[in-house]
């Protein structure tokens, strides 16, 4: 019997997302965005906080959620986003959305592997945070696992100059310590992250695939990107 592609992508994408419980995300402020950030991946969490708020607009979609921490200390440039919510995971989207209920988000399970079926109104902005590199397969354009098919996919949720902006970690990159570098190898052996070969160049080239005006900046272990929605 021939294996299902579909049940397959899932699985392999899922095990970048099993590890978020309600118990895990209740510590992934303080050890991830606390700890982690700072004195591991060397790019303190205030650094993506003012990369959110630089490209946020009042037509968003956040993807691969997390505790929606970005989503409740970010500046809207307006009173009354609109405000949307994917992942594949429920417990996160669940979670994000009770953080954030004063938005009235709407909530979307995807797995970002797969095309986007779902009828959803576009996006002026999408941002997607610390997911990548817990996606199965690698950033190389040329790779049949290529997992920046996501870009492909979001792009279609995005309408003519829209923003896409997020961050990942790349391994190897940004003076490791060697306790940054044993967690991450012990991520990565736990299927908990899938980075050990992305780069800022296949990052670069990916983006581009997709987008125009990108722009990446690294800090410590962190990857910075944006750019915009060909038109």
């Amino acid at each position: 019997m021939k294996a299902n592609p579909t049940h397959s992508t899932r699985d392999q994408a899922w095990a970048g997302q099993a590890a978020y419980n309600k118990g895990t995300l209740s510590a992934y402020d303080f050890f991830v965005l606390g700890f982690s950030n700072r004195f591991l991946w060397k790019c303190p969490t205030r650094e993506l906080l003012t990369h959110y708020n630089s490209h946020l607009s009042a037509n968003h979609l956040d993807v691969g959620v997390g505790t929606g921490y970005f989503l409740d200390r970010c500046r809207f440039p307006s009173s009354a986003p609109r405000v949307a919510l994917m992942d594949m995971n429920p417990v996160s989207l669940s979670f994000a959305a009770r953080r954030i209920a004063r938005y009235q988000p709407e909530t979307y399970t995807q797995n970002i592997l797969r095309p986007i079926e779902q009828p959803i109104a576009h996006f002026d902005s999408v941002g997607i945070n610390y997911l990548l590199h817990c996606l199965p397969g690698s950033l190389d354009p040329g790779d049949k696992a290529c997992k920046a098919v996501v870009f492909s996919h979001l792009a279609s949720l995005m309408k003519p100059g829209a923003s896409l902006f997020g961050s990942t970690l790349l391994q190897g990159h940004g003076g490791m310590n060697r306790p940054a570098q044993a967690l991450m190898t012990f991520y990565n052996r736990k299927g908990i992250f899938s980075n050990a070969s992305d780069s800022l160049d296949n990052l670069k080239s990916s983006l581009e695939q997709s987008f125009c005006d990108v722009t990446i900046t690294q800090v410590g272990c962190v990857a910075l990107f944006s750019a915009r929605i060909k038109k």
